[in-house]
């Protein structure tokens, strides 16, 4: 009886927890502050590429949120983003490629293509970037942007964001994960764990 009275409490703790997060990510997700006027470099955040080497429809939202920023203001460009199960080639490689198509000029495109996370896309893609660099502009998801900002804040940056839409179909999905994530990321503060 015990055992059923700990996991009943153990489980309204987490839906409690779960709910809390989710209000708490949505409400992030629809106060990201506007972008500053200084073009900070860009780094897009990787997503899927499909069997046939094109960026998923996702990635390529992304994408078309850091060419248009770029063709208002031109600066560099980290795209980030290790290859996947499934995925052709690297999900770097696939975006660099994308925005040279597009008229980006060459030197202002660095790959990161090692990553397989959130944390390890944006410390790797500051270690391509000018010594120093602490301002930077983040271009991934808008339901994915502000845990990114809040790790880009981690390690010791001045980030400023641009979401991209989602897919309707996918938007549960992605909120329910990504508010696992939101959790992981707050047990990582007390008990530090790998991830991103």
């Amino acid at each position: 009886m015990l055992l059923i009275k700990l996991a009943l409490l153990g489980a309204a703790l987490f839906a409690l927890a779960f709910v809390t997060i989710a209000g708490y990510q949505l409400w992030l997700e629809h106060s990201v502050p506007a972008l500053a006027e200084t073009a900070s470099p860009l780094i897009v955040l990787g997503a899927q590429v499909n069997p046939d080497g094109t960026p998923s429809v996702q990635l390529q939202w992304r994408l078309e949120k850091a060419l248009a920023e770029y063709q208002r203001s031109p600066r560099l460009i980290v795209v980030c983003g290790a290859q996947g199960v499934n995925e052709p080639a690297t999900e770097a490689s696939v975006m660099r490629q994308w925005l040279l198509e597009r008229g980006v000029a060459p030197e202002d495109v660095l790959v990161e293509e090692y990553s397989f996370n959130t944390r390890q896309n944006i410390a790797g893609a500051i270690d391509l970037l000018p010594e120093g660099t602490r301002e930077v502009t983040l271009v991934t998801s808008d339901y994915h942007l502000p845990r990114a900002m809040q790790l880009a804040r981690d390690m010791g940056l001045t980030p400023s964001g641009i979401g991209s839409p989602i897919k309707q179909e996918y938007w549960l999905k992605n909120h329910t994960r990504e508010t696992l994530a939101w959790g992981k990321y707050f047990l990582n503060k007390i008990i530090p764990i790998d991830g991103d």
